[in-house]
């Protein structure tokens, strides 16, 4: 093994030896898909940094808590979305209890007293 020569990976490897055994316009065709797809992927995430920036730019309202390229379900929903509550505060100092709902002892039960 010479020392200026450099190991393929091993997804390169199989590349290779799938496309090995394929007629050339199947490999043409399929190494021009797979750089189309690619080309296709750059234009996507380019398109929408874009639009991200045209919209900030412009003052359009942008979802705090999503940056760019994080999107949520709810993005898509339009008319349809859950209308936003605006926070309630919370009490001062909550025990286990709170949540119990039903299932909290009445007043004067499970007291431990007699």
């Amino acid at each position: 093994m010479s020392a200026g020569m450099q190991l393929a990976s091993g997804k390169s490897e199989i590349f290779e030896a799938v496309l090995r055994f394929m007629p050339d316009w199947v490999q043409i065709t399929v190494i021009a898909l797979v750089v189309l797809a690619v080309l296709v992927s750059w234009g996507v995430k380019l398109k929408r940094k874009i639009d991200y920036r045209r919209a900030v730019r412009n003052g359009q309202p942008v979802h705090a808590a999503a940056q760019y390229g994080q999107r949520s379900g709810a993005d898509y929903l339009g008319a349809y979305a859950p209308q936003q509550a605006p926070p309630q505060p919370a009490p001062a100092q909550q025990s286990g209890a709170d949540f119990l709902g039903a299932y909290a002892p009445r007043n004067g039960q499970g007291n431990g007293s007699a």
